[in-house]
């Protein structure tokens, strides 16, 4: 693991394609976590949910996060036969509903090894499709969404044997 730094001149500006993240093409049992390619967006929103208050003998009103509506806005052009593509478009343009939505996503940080030499830090979480357009664009038809959090995130680490092209998460809570 890298050591903290407290003097910025240290530090190293992270670039955006060193978070990746990868979908589960397969099933629970059997997982195959794809890279997710040709997406021009996949930014997340935490969307925290808040309960605020003001009590009479304070100036300042008081605000707690209690929960968390996390999303992940997505648009990609579409690419056929690839696998990734090929399954969100078919909940979209097939107007799947209920858990026929639910992928589960592995976001890995390539900039952060784990403590174990090869690994890096990662978390798998299961997400709703939630799809918005198709056709956007006149070049390439594009997809866009968002996928809507089902669950909380499970923390692990991953490792890859084809340069980060698939991924093997690591659970820790779960015995080998």
């Amino acid at each position: 693991m890298a050591t903290n730094t407290d003097n910025m001149k240290d530090a190293k500006l992270i670039s955006r394609s060193k978070r990746v993240s990868f979908m589960n093409v397969e099933n629970a049992e059997t997982p195959k976590f794809v890279r997710m390619q040709g997406f021009t967006s996949m930014s997340e929103s935490k969307s925290p949910t808040e309960y605020s208050r003001k009590y009479v003998d304070e100036d300042t009103e008081r605000s707690d996060v209690t929960g968390y509506a996390t999303q992940i806005a997505y648009s990609f052009d579409r690419h056929s036969p690839f696998i990734v593509h090929e399954k969100i478009a078919e909940i979209t343009d097939k107007e799947f509903k209920g858990s026929e939505t639910h992928i589960d996503i592995l976001t890995v940080d390539l900039f952060a090894d784990a403590e174990t030499s090869g690994e890096k830090i990662a978390r798998k979480r299961t997400y709703a499709v939630i799809p918005d357009t198709t056709g956007d664009g006149t070049d390439a038809l594009i997809y866009s969404g968002n996928f809507r959090a089902v669950g909380d995130p499970v923390e692990g680490t991953a490792t890859s044997a084809d340069n980060w092209q698939t991924a093997t998460f690591k659970d820790p809570t779960v015995q080998s």
